[in-house]
């Protein structure tokens, strides 16, 4: 018994934890508790869509501004709208290929997008842009401007340029990527065929930048800075009122996400409940 008795005393100060002091291991216990286990994977998967897609519209555009014969502005055009088209089927499923820092704040302000995962897609965003610059830097020495987009008139006509085909683009993007009542496998068609005809008309006025991180990437590798504010500013005024509107209209109030497998499902799930299938009434997983 006085053994017992002794080690009962001795318990309490056995049994007190040492204080550890925060740590890496905090912030990864702290970032599993509020963050999705696969959450890393959808921000890998926007560095490399976005690398992509800065790879070849910039990469295209250097070539046509030197050659034309080579690369036409029209051929520019087209190659940004397909390799976004690309991208949405290639990693819409995994991340919702925003590719677009103003894509991603207005799907998070149309309550689309949870905005504590805002900072680090548009992070992984500019990450993607800047590493795609800075690689055809070095492939296209000696060309000096990596597709970086300008205003050629005034800094108000780009900026009006940029709203309005900005605007398009997302309102496109809003309709078949968030209503579950539109055609979902359509999306890439309908989000890239928007960005190349947007492009085409505001290439000669304002580059048809409609991307932050399109533009910042290339200005920074090619030491070019004339106008940013106005590819800072357009976009997201742009997505923002597209995102809004569309919401206006929408056919209903039913929350979704941003280009997910969910409009797909949503399909096939029609197709196997006219099939006398029971459909599938489990919700959508969570970008």
């Amino acid at each position: 018994m006085a053994t017992i008795h002794h080690q009962n005393k001795l318990a309490p100060f056995d049994q007190n934890p040492t204080r550890q002091k925060p740590g890496i291991s905090f912030v990864c216990k702290s970032f599993q508790q509020h963050y999705p286990p696969d959450f890393p994977r959808k921000v890998f998967a926007e560095i490399i869509a976005t690398y992509l897609l800065v790879f070849v519209t910039c990469g295209s555009a250097a070539i046509s501004s030197i050659d034309e014969n080579k690369i036409s502005r029209l051929g520019a055009s087209i190659a940004g709208g397909l390799i976004v088209t690309g991208m949405i089927y290639a990693v819409g499923h995994v991340s919702g290929a925003h590719m677009n820092p103003a894509v991603t704040l207005a799907f998070a302000a149309a309550r689309h997008f949870p905005w504590k995962q805002v900072p680090f897609y548009a992070a992984g965003q500019l990450i993607g842009a800047i590493s795609a610059s800075f690689t055809l830097r070095v492939l296209l020495h000696p060309i000096k401007h990596i597709g970086t987009t300008s205003p050629s008139g005034s800094d108000f006509q780009a900026l009006v340029m940029e709203i309005v085909v900005t605007f398009s683009m997302m309102f496109i993007a809003s309709a078949v990527a968030t209503d579950t009542k539109a055609v979902g496998e359509l999306a890439g068609i309908a989000v890239g065929s928007a960005v190349c005809i947007t492009s085409i008309l505001a290439g000669p006025i304002s580059g048809g930048s409609m991307n932050p991180a399109r533009t910042i990437g290339p200005a920074l590798a090619s030491a070019q800075y004339k106008g940013i504010w106005v590819y800072m500013v357009g976009p997201v005024i742009g997505t923002l009122t597209g995102a809004w509107s569309y919401n206006l209209i929408r056919m209903t109030d039913r929350p979704v996400h941003a280009i997910s497998p969910r409009s797909v499902s949503f399909q096939l799930r029609q197709i196997r409940s006219q099939d006398g299938e029971v459909p599938n009434k489990e919700p959508f997983n969570d970008l």
